[in-house]
């Protein structure tokens, strides 16, 4: 075999092995008439040879980009049955979030349900409290006009026996300190023509006690109340004004002071004993 022949075998190996016949034959058809034909000169026929060694290796070429396309195709379709099962596990999870979504939406509309009958036994409950309501202020209303025929009747009664207790109660001590002491108060009585003391024309009566030099007025009662301390005070300046004298010491003897007087007790200056021993002691001792 010439030399010629073997190059021409090997270019022609480089073309799959379907197209190295048709080659060979074309290659010899080729030169062929290039010989009979035209003469080619051994120029041109190199160039035709340059020619034919250029298109095996842009086949070569094409082959393996077509390689290269077959794998990034291999690549894509993996990728792809990835992105399925991905897409497949998706629908998968979006067919459960449905199903809890269902039994969501049916569990609201129960909870709505409950709640429409609560909102009516509310309002059954809120008609029924109304109606209590309206009942208990009728009961208010009699029950406060029952205390209001109940204090002014026990007010009338009151009346009447506390001026007999008070009457007793000053009786018995007064008594006491005369007898027990020698001490004797002096029961100062004269009429407020002018209203000085109250505002309003009264008698106004009050315990006076002089002893050694000195005035002590005095408030006998079995109980006081911030009011009873007010008006002691007030009887007292009325009589200091009338006499043109100075009382030296305030005192009042009573087994129950109201708490609320204690401080009008102390602003006027005034001693309170639970006991007419105490005082009688402290006075004679």
């Amino acid at each position: 075999m010439s030399e010629a022949k073997r190059r021409y075998a090997d270019i022609l190996e480089q073309f799959p092995i379907e197209l190295q016949r048709p080659m060979l034959l074309l290659v010899d058809a080729m030169m062929e008439r290039a010989r009979d034909e035209f003469a080619v000169r051994r120029e041109e026929f190199d160039k035709l040879r340059s020619a034919i060694v250029e298109l095996v290796e842009a086949q070569k070429r094409t082959e393996e980009r077509v390689g290269g396309l077959e794998r990034a195709m291999a690549e894509l379709a993996q990728a792809q049955k990835r992105t399925e099962e991905r897409v497949g596990g998706l629908e998968r999870a979006i067919d459960a979030l449905a199903q809890a979504q269902k039994r969501t939406e049916e569990r609201v509309g129960g909870l709505e349900h409950a709640m429409v009958e609560l909102a009516q036994a509310q309002k059954r409950t809120e008609e029924r409290v109304g109606g209590l309501e309206h009942a208990m202020d009728e009961l208010a209303q009699v029950q406060k006009r029952f205390e209001k025929h109940f204090r002014m009747q026990i007010g009338a009664l009151g009346s009447r026996w506390g001026i007999k207790t008070e009457e007793s109660f000053r009786s018995a001590v007064e008594g006491i300190l005369s007898e027990d002491f020698g001490l004797h108060v002096e029961r100062y009585i004269e009429y407020d023509k002018q209203g000085e003391a109250f505002g309003r024309p009264e008698p106004i009566e009050i315990d006076v006690l002089i002893r050694n030099g000195k005035t002590t007025a005095i408030e006998i009662k079995a109980s006081m109340s911030r009011y009873d301390v007010d008006a002691f005070g007030k009887k007292i300046v009325f009589y200091e004004k009338r006499n043109q004298v100075k009382v030296d010491r305030k005192l009042i003897i009573t087994p129950m002071l109201d708490y609320r007087a204690t401080e009008l007790v102390a602003l006027l200056g005034m001693k309170v004993y639970t006991s007419c021993y105490d005082w009688a002691d402290e006075e004679v001792g």
